[in-house]
């Protein structure tokens, strides 16, 4: 069998010493993988409990159009992710196109004109800039009088309580507290280390909203950040919650007055949450959530095995091999364009829909630099499916994720680092 492994790795570009090199990886990580599959099966049953509470029942499957009136499918869903983490409610919907949109909407529905927004963790992802006023973009929050302050991590990815405490004045209505590090070179925040955050800001004043960007870090760890405080707790689910199969939308669980404002913004003053038709998207809404946690064990198992790949090779990573992961998202600093573009290229020719694409630099929406995307997946953008990207910007590091099946993780990576090896 073994053999017959090498034999198509070879055919499919990966040279037996990398192969090889990938074996003496792999016997050194068994101890860590079995670790992730208990988390797994622990994530799995919490789902799976969930959804048995919330009696989901094959009508729960069909869809709605128009008004969306009485759509006990799209109902239960968001009963279900109230009840996976442990929430007073939750909207879930097709119409959250994204990640960033779930985020803008649950800042604009419960911020007013004002009123202070705070970033305690350091500056946000980049797609956030424009929705608070960082970059100057029509409709951003700074357009409604919302201002906004941020406090930076320490140089050693401490908080800086200090400055927090100092940051925190009458208008401060929110934090956002943003789980993974995005485009920056700084620790990702466990649950643990975000349950402290909003303990000592509820300390200061516990009326504040502590809303957390949760996108990456789904189902890493058995809590959730809406199991040690946050009034909010915000993704998307084209990344860890739709497990691979979501086509599009996104989640905000937290207190019922917070979902109540967001279900206000999403659709109008008066509908909220009455409305909103499913369309044809809740099988795959539900079976993603429900391989949610598997899904999300197999990309986790892929950034640790790239990690220790890349390592062998000379290049630094972060976090680094031996580090406890807290989302599923690897950096891998390049220091180089022509090594950060060839990595992309290794992952796109991986991939099972659009290997043959080049992927190239361009101005993306919503970045201030040129980004380099390679993401050939089954649902487009869907960054739990084995992907990778990067700013042009130094020190050039490439930020990649995902992978919904172990096996082909794996493979992505070694053909990253196969292109690699040739630059």
């Amino acid at each position: 069998m073994k053999e017959s492994l090498f034999k198509i790795y070879d055919e499919m570009g990966i040279s037996r010493t990398l192969a090889d090199r990938a074996d003496e990886v792999l016997d050194a990580l068994k101890d860590r993988f079995a670790v992730i599959d208990e988390t797994a099966e622990y994530n799995q049953l919490k789902v799976l409990k969930a959804m048995q509470e919330a009696r989901v029942s094959e009508g729960c499957l069909h869809g709605t159009t128009g008004y969306g009136y009485n759509d006990a499918g799209r109902d239960t869903l968001e009963e279900v992710y109230a009840g996976v983490f442990h929430t007073e409610d939750a909207l879930v919907r097709p119409q959250i196109t994204c990640g960033t949109h779930a985020l803008a909407l649950a800042l604009m529905s419960n911020l007013r004109p004002g009123d202070e927004l705070l970033c305690p963790a350091g500056k946000p992802y980049d797609t956030l800039d424009e929705v608070i006023g960082i970059r100057p973009s029509a409709g951003s929050l700074a357009e409604y009088g919302i201002t906004y302050r941020q406090v930076d991590l320490k140089p050693d990815g401490s908080f800086d309580l200090e400055g927090i405490s100092s940051a925190i004045n009458e208008r401060t209505k929110m934090v956002e507290i943003q789980r993974s590090r995005g485009y920056a070179t700084r620790p990702t925040l466990s649950v643990e280390r975000i349950g402290e955050l909003i303990s000592f800001i509820k300390g200061i004043r516990s009326d504040i909203i502590c809303m957390v960007d949760n996108c990456y870090g789904e189902f890493v760890q058995t809590v959730e950040p809406s199991d040690v405080g946050a009034d909010m707790t915000v993704g998307s689910l084209i990344k860890n919650p739709g497990g691979g199969l979501s086509p599009i939308g996104g989640y905000i669980v937290g207190t019922r007055k917070c979902i109540e404002n967001a279900s206000y913004r999403l659709t109008s003053p008066g509908l909220g949450k009455e409305v909103g038709a499913s369309l044809h998207v809740l099988p795959n809404m539900y079976q993603g959530l429900f391989l949610a946690p598997t899904v999300t064990a197999s990309a986790l198992k892929t950034a640790i095995f790239a990690s220790y790949m890349l390592e062998s090779l000379g290049v630094e990573v972060s976090p680094a091999a031996s580090e406890t992961r807290y989302d599923i998202i690897q950096e891998a600093i390049m220091r180089d364009p022509a090594k950060l573009i060839a990595f992309c290229k290794g992952i796109q020719a991986a991939a099972p829909v659009d290997s043959y694409v080049t992927p190239e630099p361009w101005d993306m929406p919503g970045y201030d630099d040129q980004v380099i995307m390679a993401a050939g997946a089954f649902v487009s953008g869907s960054s739990i499916e084995l992907s990778a990207d990067g700013p042009l910007r130094d020190p050039y590091s490439v930020y990649f994720q995902g992978g919904i099946t172990w096996p082909h993780g794996k493979f992505g990576i070694l053909r990253a680092c196969q292109e690699l090896l040739k630059v």
